[in-house]
């Protein structure tokens, strides 16, 4: 500002340039003004994002419209005291191009009001996981701006997503599961159905050592025996009364086993279900919560869990539905 000054004090030696070396002046004393604004709104956005509130009321966009209102104001006025003119007649026929102000404006206008409700309604945060596969994007966001958000993916890859599809589009955040105590597993296994069976006595014998099955056995053959004796079925038929079966007892099983799992969240929602039956066997459905969220250990959590059920299923006399291999279809010409 300073070598502005000396220019505009000094104009009153050329007099027959004085208005333009004194508006020239002044216009310049604006630019600068509007750099030093700019600067100034910057520093508040730096020292704001250190603040721990920032991450749910981020303030960049509306900075930045604030930014675009002053150069805005600032760039009529500048240009005024260039060509000598009042502002408010520049500013008035500006008015008449409000259409196409618009049109030019439209993405960051649709950014400004989307950036409201998003934070109004907190939508978003920086360093929100986020989902949203039609932009690919899946991962953190890290920053949050008046016309676009930036995420960087798991691959360290960086998305852009306008600010207003957040509004308009679909997307999923992730930041309940991360404030929650647990990470869903929701995955099946396919039995073959024709390894469904009801249980022999040698079957329930052997049954009886397993560890998480002891009790539920002899309460459960209590609870058929009373049941069948009250009835009176002729149980020299297994289809009469009511019977263990080996796939009965393995959901019975895993529920114990998931129970006493170290790994699995004892408070949240633990749920062993069948699903409809399907050309590819019998879904059984392993519903819990890990008690890790840390991404690589709930992943090795989760094999760990599927490892196990997986290698326990022979025990109970079920097995595996998968379509045939070549390997299958060797051994198969082979014994024929």
């Amino acid at each position: 500002v300073a070598p502005a000054l000396i220019i505009y004090s000094s104009a009153s030696l050329f007099p027959e340039h004085e208005d333009f070396i004194s508006n020239f002046a002044i216009a310049y004393m604006g630019l600068v003004g509007l750099f030093a604004i700019n600067a100034l709104l910057n520093a508040v956005v730096s020292v704001y994002k250190r603040f721990e509130i920032s991450r749910s009321r981020p303030i960049r966009g509306y900075v930045q419209a604030l930014k675009a209102f002053i150069f805005l104001i600032g760039g009529i006025a500048i240009l005024g005291t260039l060509i000598d003119q009042s502002p408010w007649k520049l500013i008035s026929g500006i008015g008449a191009l409000t259409a196409i102000v618009l049109l030019v404006f439209k993405d960051s206008i649709l950014g400004f009001v989307a950036s409201i409700q998003i934070s109004v309604n907190d939508m978003v945060r920086s360093g929100d996981w986020i989902e949203m596969p039609k932009y690919g994007a899946d991962g953190d966001v890290v920053d949050i701006a008046i016309q676009c958000v930036k995420v960087r993916n798991w691959d360290k890859t960086i998305t852009t997503i306008p600010t207003y599809a957040l509004v308009s589009d679909s997307f999923k955040n992730w930041r309940g599961m991360q404030e929650t105590g647990g990470r869903r597993i929701k995955r099946s296994i396919y039995i073959d159905m024709n390894s469904v069976k009801f249980c022999s006595p040698e079957m329930i014998e052997r049954f009886r050592r397993f560890a998480f099955l002891g009790t539920y056995v002899e309460e459960k053959l209590e609870e058929v025996e009373a049941y069948n004796k009250k009835m009176g079925f002729d149980l020299s038929e297994k289809i009469n009364g009511r019977r263990l079966t080996n796939l009965g007892t393995f959901r019975a099983y895993l529920r114990e086993y998931l129970l006493n799992h170290p790994s699995v969240h004892p408070e949240f929602t633990l749920l062993i279900r069948h699903l409809p039956p399907t050309e590819h066997g019998l879904p059984i459905e392993i519903y819990v919560f890990s008690a890790d969220k840390n991404w690589i250990n709930y992943e090795a959590i989760q094999a760990d869990i599927f490892d196990h059920v997986l290698a326990a299923l022979p025990a109970f006399g079920l097995r595996v539905f998968q379509q045939p291999s070549g390997n299958d279809f060797a051994r198969m010409m082979k014994v024929g």
